[in-house]
Formats: C-alpha cells, sequence, structure tokens
C-alpha cells in the first residue's frame, strides 16, 4: 500500500494547491492523520513555523487544513528566486546557499535525498500523505533530476492524479499531451485526471471525459467547480480580483501595492484587501501609485535590485512625490528597506553601500545569518503576531515614532514584520488612520469577518467542493487510508 498520492497539474497554477487543501481537511474531518508535502517549492512567498523554519507559504496553509502544526518536513527544499540566474536554497527550513541555473537539471541531487528523507519521516508519522507536485510533470528536460513530481512518485511508489484547469483553455489537449509525453513506467503511475474551475453544467464535459478516457486509460475523477471565494495564499500570482469586496461600510480605500520584480510575501496585501471596502490593486502604473490613498512597497528577495528598478521605472520619484505631499507609504520588510537612508548589502547582492530612498531615519545592515522568528507585538494597545524573514537588520539612526519593530516619520511607514495586517483589531484601527490622513470616509464594519475566520471558511469551501465533486476513493485508491473511505 502506498503512503501517499502525489497531486500533480498540467501547469503551474492549475490548482494543485487548492486541490491539496481540500484534500487535508476533506481527510482530516474523517479522523484520518494527514499530512502536506512539497518536495520542492518555487516561491519568494513564505512563511515561518512555530519552531523557526521557513517553508512555503501553500504548505503551511494546507497543514493548517490538515489539523496539524506546519514543519520543514512539510516543505523540505524551499527555492527562493533572487535573479532569472540564481535561487537562495532554504533546505529543512534553514538558508543553505544558492542554486544557480545551470545547476538546476544536474546539481540538485543532495536536495533530492534531503527531500525524499523528511518524506519518509513523515509518512512515519501519518496514515497518508498528500504530496504536491510543482510546474508540470512532463517538463521532460527536467526529468532525469526530477524529485518533485514523478520522480517521488516513482522513488515513493505514489499513485499521481493530473489536474487540469479547464478556465485556461485546452485541458483536453494539456491532460493527454502530459500523458503523452511521459515514459511508459512513469505513465503507469498516473491513477486519475481532475478538471478544475469549471463553470456551467458539468454534463456537457461527459462526452470529452469519456473519449479522453478511452484514449489515455485514464479515468476522471471528478470536475472541482469555479469557486469565486475561494483565495489562497499566492505563490505563482497574485489573482487580485479575488480579493475584491463590494459590500462597503462608508466610503472606499485605494490600496496600490508596487508589483516588484523579486516581490516576496506579497501576501500581505491579502490581508489589507480582506476588508470590505479596501480596494488593493497590485501594479507597476505610477498613475495608480500615485493617486492612490495608499502606496505600498512590499517584501523583495532583490533589495537593492528592486530598488534598482523602482529608480528605473520613474516609480522611485512617484514614491518621492507622495512622502513631499504627505500621502501614506508603507514598506514591509525589503520595502521598509528601500525607504531607509542607506542599505549596506555585502550579503544579497554583494552591492557593499548605496542609497536608499532616504525617507526614514534608518540604516541597514545586511548580515549573513537570516532573522527568521514569529515575535509578538503591541501598537496602540492592540496585540499583534506576526513572523519575520530578513538578512537586513534596521538600525533606527534618528527621531521617529515607533511602528511595531520598525518607524513612522510623518504619513510614511516601515517594518520588517510580516502578517501583521492579519491582526484584525491592529489592521482595522491602522487603516483607519490612513483614511483619516487622506480624508475618506472609510471605516471597518465591526460585524465583517476576520482574516482567520475567512481563511477558516475558504478551507472549508475548498474541502466541501472535493468532497461533492471529486471520487475520494479513486484519488486514494492504492493507499493506506483508501478502506476507511
Amino acid at each position: 500500500m502506498s503512503s501517499g498520492v502525489l497531486i500533480a497539474g498540467t501547469s503551474s497554477d492549475a490548482g494543485k494547491s487548492l486541490v491539496v487543501t481540500g484534500l487535508c481537511r476533506a481527510l482530516a474531518r474523517r479522523g484520518v492523520a494527514v499530512a502536506p508535502f512539497k518536495a520542492q517549492n518555487m516561491s519568494n512567498n513564505s512563511c515561518v513555523c512555530g519552531d523557526g523554519a521557513e517553508i512555503g507559504r501553500a504548505q503551511y496553509l494546507q497543514a493548517q487544513a490538515a489539523g496539524i502544526a506546519p514543519e520543514s518536513a512539510m516543505n523540505p527544499v524551499l527555492l527562493k528566486p533572487g535573479s532569472d540566474h540564481r535561487s537562495h536554497i532554504v533546505l529543512r527550513g534553514e538558508p543553505c546557499g544558492t542554486l544557480e541555473s545551470g545547476e538546476y537539471v544536474n546539481g540538485r541531487a543532495h536536495l533530492a535525498a534531503a527531500s525524499f528523507a523528511a518524506y519518509d519521516e513523515l509518512a512515519e508519522r501519518f496514515e497518508v500523505i498528500i504530496c504536491e507536485g510543482a510546474g508540470s510533470p512532463a517538463e521532460i528536460n527536467l526529468r532525469a533530476g526530477d524529485y518533485v513530481n514523478l520522480g517521488l512518485a516513482r522513488a515513493k511508489g505514489l499513485p499521481v492524479v493530473v489536474v487540469g484547469d479547464i478556465n485556461r483553455g485546452g485541458v483536453f489537449a494539456s491532460l493527454f499531451g502530459t500523458v503523452a509525453l511521459l515514459d511508459d513506467e512513469d505513465r503507469r503511475l498516473v491513477q486519475a485526471f481532475l478538471i478544475n474551475k469549471f463553470r456551467g453544467d458539468a454534463g456537457i464535459l461527459q462526452p470529452g471525459l469519456e473519449e479522453l478516457t478511452e484514449r489515455t486509460g485514464v479515468p476522471f475523477a471528478g470536475v472541482l467547480p469555479w469557486l469565486p471565494d475561494v483565495w489562497l495564499d499566492a505563490e505563482d500570482t497574485l489573482e487580485v480580483a479575488s480579493w475584491r469586496r463590494d459590500d462597503a461600510v462608508g466610503g472606499e480605500l485605494r490600496v496600490a501595492v508596487v508589483r516588484l520584480p523579486r516581490m516576496s510575501n506579497g501576501t500581505d496585501a491579502e490581508a489589507l484587501a480582506a476588508e470590505p471596502g479596501v480596494d488593493v490593486q497590485v501594479t507597476t502604473d505610477p498613475r495608480a501609485v500615485a493617486s492612490a490613498d495608499l502606496a505600498v512597497l512590499p517584501g523583495s528577495r532583490a533589495t537593492v535590485s528592486d530598488l534598482d528598478w523602482l529608480r528605473r521605472t520613474g516609480l522611485a520619484k512617484v514614491i518621492m512625490d507622495r512622502v513631499g505631499r504627505g500621502a501614506p507609504v508603507l514598506g514591509i520588510c525589503g520595502g521598509y528597506q528601500m525607504l531607509a537612508r542607506r542599505i549596506d548589502d555585502a550579503i544579497e547582492s554583494g552591492r557593499g553601500p548605496v542609497t536608499g530612498l532616504d525617507v526614514l531615519p534608518v540604516q541597514i545592515s545586511f548580515g549573513a545569518n537570516k532573522m527568521l522568528g514569529r515575535p509578538l507585538g503591541v501598537w496602540r494597545g492592540r496585540q499583534i503576531q506576526a513572523y519575520e524573514i530578513h538578512h537586513g537588520v534596521a538600525q533606527i539612526a534618528g527621531e521617529a515614532e515607533p511602528f511595531l519593530d520598525g518607524c513612522r516619520q510623518g504619513q510614511v511607514w516601515g517594518t520588517m514584520w510580516h502578517g501583521a495586517f492579519e491582526n484584525d483589531d491592529f489592521r482595522r484601527a491602522w487603516l483607519a488612520e490612513i483614511a483619516s490622513a487622506v480624508g475618506s470616509d472609510w471605516s471597518s464594519d465591526p460585524g465583517a469577518p476576520g482574516y482567520a475566520v475567512r481563511r477558516e471558511t475558504m478551507i472549508n469551501t475548498l474541502a466541501n467542493a472535493v468532497e461533492q465533486h471529486v471520487d475520494l476513493g479513486l484519488v486514494l485508491a492504492g493507499t493506506r487510508v483508501a478502506i476507511r473511505l
């Protein structure tokens, strides 16, 4: 019997994370001891576990869906792109050097070994492991060194379910093409297909489902509907439309988040967008950044490089103009570092001292050790729990009002902390101050569900859809829990 199942996808963002999250909650409801697993995640959106280990945001959320504490074994390898040719390696939750683009095919044997060992640890403690693939299993140029898709499935004897996103179009071709590109041994592991994001009457798909099964020998485990109220902690993209809320109390508050080239933990913007009447746009449009009530410089995995990009695009001038006229600006982690007087970075970029935007009295020094933690704080009597992931250390070198771990001067605010705005009381009070500063009559709705409640509702919505539309017996056939379904 297999210890788990691999949820693969025809492409990135096909719905693998969504399906794994729904499966984890659906199985946990049945009393199954279930854990998520992703051997390698390439993403700049991560979170810090209770033990200080850094893992991908999706696996953190999937652990919540499974009702267990997140841990490094659930995402043993996290690659954080710092440029088009280099990724920073996080191995079992800790920094572990870099991976150059030329090493991607043949330079990951040590990462594969660590991932397989992590899987075995989980398999000893849980009844079933729901594994998430990465990209597509049909990336034949990478198959020789693969350990996250069919390389993992073959090593651990996992059945494979391939998910296709029908909203993109061409779902039958993408499913057929995926299995057609696999060699015979890999193809035999494909146990089922699953279609995601369908709108309308699923009955009209039936002839196509039957024809594709006849051609491939692979049955369909179900068709998941389009779920407009589901938003997942982002990895590949930021689907802004899913955040927007129309049930505003009072006026609207417009927020422009600058889409940096190496943006990290853009999920901070999700918490702001959770508030009714707060319209969050992730953008590179200077006009949108200039006209918004609040401009946000989010985290970055390449602070100095992204600061150069701000200057080249003219967005740095837009931010400076906002500061000059007292329009609110918020910097989070890398964005906070950009607002400093000086950044001394011999670690991330190797550039040494560079001049920041010089709008906060702060000096940034990059250290070799990454700061990982889950700090607690208070802002004007409101309790805050957050997490931090950074090499840059901020030293406040002038008069400024304290703000979380950072500072505020005028309407410029800066903090290293991610996740602070997930705290409902703090978020609502801080946004009310921004609204007052810009003359908006926006106010928070005390009856609106909080961020954590919305996330739980989302997880349960996913699980409900999985239970209603997916054949769990087929998905988990051959695993240790199949007889319990």
